[in-house]
């Protein structure tokens, strides 16, 4: 059975300390980059999906225009069902 030694606890808590700066020190680094890279992303998307938005829209309204001119004749209004007159009760 072997024992921990304090050299050994020593050397473990100094490796994490290196590994924690290690990895706040390439975050300062990479993530400026890596962010940049998503909001790039993200705008390209939302201008794509702008774009089809106005495409979309621009259909819409010629056959909007198109089904407005063929039902230009009025229709009948019929009358459904009866008028039925409600009392309160108290």
């Amino acid at each position: 059975m072997q024992e921990a030694s304090f050299y050994g606890l020593f050397r473990t808590i100094v490796f994490m300390i290196g590994f924690y700066y290690l990895v706040k020190f390439l975050a300062r680094i990479f993530m400026p980059m890596i962010m940049q890279n998503m909001v790039n992303k993200a705008q390209e998307n939302f201008q794509k999906q702008q774009a089809q938005s106005t495409f979309n829209q621009a259909n819409q309204s010629s056959s909007q225009d198109f089904e407005s001119s063929k039902n230009q004749n009025p229709k009948s209004k019929k009358q459904v069902g009866d008028y039925i007159d409600y009392e309160e009760v108290e």
